[in-house]
């Protein structure tokens, strides 16, 4: 018996095919175009750009393979860069509740784009907002 427990399941897709992990129902070129879009966003916002280097592309691979690997697709990521150690990896740059807000904003604007359901977005934002407030390491 499958009972329901009280919510959603979010890997469904607008056409009601239903998936294990965001990467099956997806993926890997989603998060590529997602990635794509939050960079885009970061390139042009004076609060994150300074924390980013000249060069977008390295940021924008090691993200899209972090982000396939976290949520169901293979561990290139890890084979690539070993574990991911968020905090430690992003202690040398000074983040503080603006910069945080500002990450959370561009990355929900390229969320937006990616033509989610509404559960499957809303798991995927409260991924993000954690994320983003366990790597902040400066005090505003």
């Amino acid at each position: 018996m499958n009972v329901p427990l009280g919510r959603e399941h979010p890997w469904v897709d607008v056409t009601g095919r239903g998936a294990d992990t965001l990467y099956d129902l997806v993926g890997p070129e989603w998060f590529v175009a997602l990635v794509d879009r939050f960079y885009d966003g970061v390139a042009t916002n004076p609060v994150l750009r300074s924390l980013y280097p000249d060069d977008l592309e390295g940021p924008r691979h090691r993200l899209a393979g972090f982000l396939q690997q976290y949520w169901g697709g293979p561990a290139e990521y890890s084979a690539e860069r070993g574990h991911p150690r968020l905090r430690m990896r992003h202690e040398p740059f000074r983040i503080g509740e603006a910069e945080r807000e500002a990450w959370l904003r561009s990355m929900a604007a390229a969320l937006v784009g990616g033509g989610l359901t509404a559960p499957a977005e809303t798991k995927v934002m409260e991924y993000f907002a954690g994320a983003a407030s366990h790597l902040v390491n400066h005090p505003s």
